[in-house]
């Protein structure tokens, strides 16, 4: 699934979004840091931090907050050097695991590996798919164990992005391992289910399964799934609840609180989202957000947030997600039907078959990958001008972007086939000389 419609699905939306070029990834061992945190710091740097809070939230709504902040010149030039390194870094993951894929595959070491658990004595499939499946993907994560703990702890530390410790990060990581394997197995036992009882229609039905489970997701995400990582709690400072309450009330916009995660347990970053769907939607502020940036840059900042709900982004990102999961289920099933003579299968059941269904999912999120992100940027932009019409403050969401770049070294403006490829947000130099230049119109928030 890819990550830009996969954030919809989840019915959670980050203001910063996952930018490969700008994001780090020393939450990438959290569900969230997985779709919506990139890191950052402010660090010894020459503006100001830890602004005093009795200060700022005394100004009233209609009080002007506003003091241009500068791009920090050093902070850019870290900003494209890490860049640059997370970009070899992915392309090197990806090339391993599609090279162990097609590989597995073609030396017919996928079916060698089920002819030894059959010779185990194992017949039942379900316990042929969990020995599988549970073998090789323990094997898988323990591979690239390496290159995930440099990219996401090493490499933040160097880069004095990160504020989690080692053993913070260790207990991350067997957290999400057990919800991939909670979550995982099931599906995964019933997909093949699915290929051994209706070869034929399985695609269709897997579809439904995965877009039901999505739905389940995006209700109890905030609820069950967030609160094994981090810690949420109501927002205390009552001028910007009440606030935040206003701007929701205006945007016509319910929501069951408003929040603060601790993100700075594990990084530097400033980000804020909406979260949940229905009765379990609350909006949640990042405390690297509340401590450093003014009340006017926050208002622009979840009015950007909340334009996703009033535009029905969530929902029509579940539209899409159905659509590309159907997709993509049904290509694998032709291709499925393919490499069953190519590589000399026993069916589209034979748990051999694994390796070529993640092949053909996963060629498809990659092809498909500049499309959806696309189509996010779109809907990006969108909120950005529903976000300075219905705050009249372009002045404030202009210095939210340009504290974001510095704060979370994000790049002000990467090289355009980054974002082509990369970004489902707007680069920040886009975002910040829209409002330079919004017009200032309120008679529609386009």
């Amino acid at each position: 699934m890819d990550k830009p419609v996969k954030l919809e699905m989840m019915g959670l939306h980050g203001f910063v979004g996952e930018n490969f070029a700008a994001a780090g990834d020393e939450g990438e061992n959290t569900p969230v840091g997985r779709v919506s945190y990139p890191p950052g710091r402010y660090g010894n740097l020459p503006y100001p931090t830890n602004l005093r809070r009795a200060e700022m939230i005394g100004s009233a709504m209609d009080t002007p907050e506003h003091s241009e902040v500068a791009v920090d010149p050093q902070r850019q030039e870290q900003a494209r050097e890490y860049a640059r390194i997370r970009h070899r870094l992915l392309l090197v993951d990806l090339l391993i695991s599609f090279a162990l894929v097609i590989g597995f595959l073609a030396t017919g070491a996928s079916r060698a590996y089920r002819e030894f658990i059959v010779n185990l004595g194992i017949v039942s499939p379900w316990v042929q798919v969990a020995v599988y499946v549970g073998t090789l993907g323990l094997a898988y994560t323990l591979l690239f164990l390496p290159l995930s703990w440099y990219r996401s702890y090493v490499l933040p530390h160097r880069y004095g992005l990160s504020t989690q410790t080692l053993r913070g990060w260790w207990m991350d990581w067997f957290k999400m391992l057990g919800l991939e394997v909670l979550l995982g197995f099931p599906i995964v036992e019933l997909i093949f289910w699915l290929l051994r009882t209706h070869s034929q229609s399985w695609w269709i039905w897997a579809s439904i399964l995965m877009v039901a489970l999505s739905v389940v997701l995006g209700y109890i995400f905030p609820v069950l799934i967030l609160p094994i990582f981090y810690k949420l709690t109501p927002l205390e400072d009552k001028e910007l609840r009440r606030r935040i309450e206003m701007l929701a009330g205006r945007t016509g916009v319910e929501v069951a609180g408003v929040y603060t995660i601790n993100l700075s347990s594990r990084t530097r970053a400033a980000n804020a989202v909406v979260m949940g769907m229905g009765r379990t939607k609350r909006i949640a502020l990042g405390d690297t957000l509340y401590e450093e940036f003014t009340p006017a840059e926050i208002e622009t900042i979840l009015a950007h947030e909340l334009a996703h709900q009033v535009h029905h982004d969530v929902e029509i990102g579940m539209v899409v997600q159905a659509l590309v999961t159907v997709a993509s289920l049904y290509l694998a099933h032709i291709f499925l039907r393919w490499g069953v003579r190519a590589f000399d299968l026993q069916g589209p059941g034979d748990v051999a078959a694994l390796p070529l269904l993640a092949l053909a999912m996963g060629l498809f999120s990659l092809l498909l990958m500049p499309l959806t992100n696309g189509y996010s940027r779109w809907r990006e932009r969108l909120a950005d001008r529903f976000a300075l019409w219905v705050t009249g403050r372009p002045e404030a969401f202009a210095d939210a972007m340009t504290r974001l770049a510095n704060q979370n070294l994000s790049e002000l403006e990467p090289p355009p086939w980054v974002v082509w490829l990369l970004y489902d947000h707007p680069p920040l130099h886009q975002r910040v000389q829209m409002a330079r230049t919004w017009s200032g119109d309120r008679g529609s928030p386009g």
